[in-house]
């Protein structure tokens, strides 16, 4: 019974600690890699919406460069330079295939980071643009963390929170089976 007691409290004890690890591979030294989509600048920089219709208008926005300006570019619009922290606009190309997704990719200094930015058909309504005119609509307001693929916080501690609720019962109802049997 003690060895049962001591493997639930080792357990309850452990859980919250392997729940808030980051996953990890065994190739994973900390740095971005090649085409995992995980930039790590030492700038900020980001492309709203995320996804745009042909013709459409993007907003580019960077910040932290120690230098004056950063340059910005993609297939699918003109060469944009951000000037002293001030964000910019890029209007997306009438060719632009639909459906694909392309890179754009901020240069700071040389150090470069990059962002997704997807292309979408005529109907698309996801409260960012609409039609081919890019009228900025709002932002897409939601529960969960800012669109990355990865689990956020929240869904962290619930998960754990779960995990030790399930864990105390494990024991609860052991205490009383041992206890009935006696």
């Amino acid at each position: 019974m003690r060895a049962i007691r001591a493997a639930a409290a080792a357990l309850l004890a452990v859980a919250p600690l392997a729940i808030a690890a980051p996953p990890a591979s065994a190739e994973d030294d900390g740095f971005p890699k090649e085409g995992t989509g995980h930039d790590i600048t030492s700038f900020g920089f980001s492309v709203t919406p995320e996804t745009v219709v042909p013709g459409g208008t993007v907003t580019l926005k960077s910040d932290g460069c120690e230098v004056p300006t950063v340059t910005v570019t993609s297939g699918i619009f003109e060469t944009v330079t951000l000037s002293e922290g001030h964000q910019g606009t890029a209007t997306i190309d009438f060719e632009a295939k639909i459906g694909a997704q392309y890179e754009v990719t901020f240069d700071c200094k040389g150090e470069r980071g990059t962002a997704k930015l997807t292309v979408a058909g005529e109907g698309h309504h996801d409260g960012a643009s609409t039609g081919s005119t890019g009228v900025h609509k709002g932002v897409k307001a939601g529960f969960g963390s800012s669109g990355s693929d990865g689990v956020g916080t929240t869904e962290m501690v619930t998960g754990g929170v779960l995990i030790v609720g399930a864990l105390g019962a494990a024991v609860v109802l052991m205490r009383r089976r041992a206890t009935s049997g006696s």
